[in-house]
């Protein structure tokens, strides 16, 4: 049974795919949770305020009744620890480990490839947008072919290795880089599209 969770609190910014993998997980938990938009435009993550939440400026942020905590990754194994199921975090650590493979790549090559174009393109950041698609298309090239063996990333049930792919993947097309050579995860796309309590990210145009 789920612990009853206390105040929650998400500083985030509706755009990010980063934010976008704590709110999910939030909602497909059925946690409820109050969002509190960051103006990042506005600077509003350097103010001496948002960096007593967290002191490297970034977004997301957590708060959960006593406890502020940064980085989605961290978030989600905190979540899924403390108030979901072993299928979204295993306790065995050969469990752990392969989820936090994904993890890993998330933090990695899912960042600096399609997350990075997608950033370049959208928000003009300067950023080497051809060395962002080719990471990209050796990630997702490994993604279609583990994918078209297994329903999710690491086995037949939804993980958080899953929640925490799952954004920047989906929203790659926002880097122009197209999802329509990969059928396996476009499947795995919407596999996770149609758990109960999903909640797209919002999408956005250059």
């Amino acid at each position: 049974m789920h612990l009853i969770a206390p105040s929650l609190k998400l500083h985030r910014f509706a755009l990010s795919g980063h934010c976008h993998r704590v709110e999910l997980f939030l909602s497909l938990l059925k946690l409820p949770v109050e969002l509190i938009d960051v103006d990042l435009a506005g600077k509003a993550h350097k103010t001496p305020a948002f960096l007593a939440l967290n002191p490297f400026g970034q977004v997301p942020v957590l708060q959960d009744g006593e406890l502020t905590l940064a980085d989605s990754n961290a978030i989600l194994v905190y979540l899924a620890g403390k108030y979901g199921d072993e299928s979204w975090w295993p306790r065995d650590p050969a469990g752990q480990a392969a989820i936090q493979q994904w993890l890993s790549i998330a933090a990695g090559p899912l960042a600096f490839g399609p997350a990075a174009a997608r950033v370049a393109h959208l928000f003009k950041e300067p950023l080497n947008v051809t060395e962002a698609s080719k990471r990209a298309e050796t990630l997702f090239a490994v993604m279609e072919q583990i994918l078209a063996k297994s329903a999710f990333l690491t086995g037949n049930t939804p993980a958080i290795a899953d929640i925490a792919n799952y954004s920047y993947t989906a929203h790659a097309p926002e880097g122009n880089i197209s999802l329509d050579p990969y059928p396996a995860i476009n499947a795995w796309l919407v596999r996770i599209e149609q758990l109960p309590g999903f909640v797209p990210m919002a999408k956005t145009t250059a």
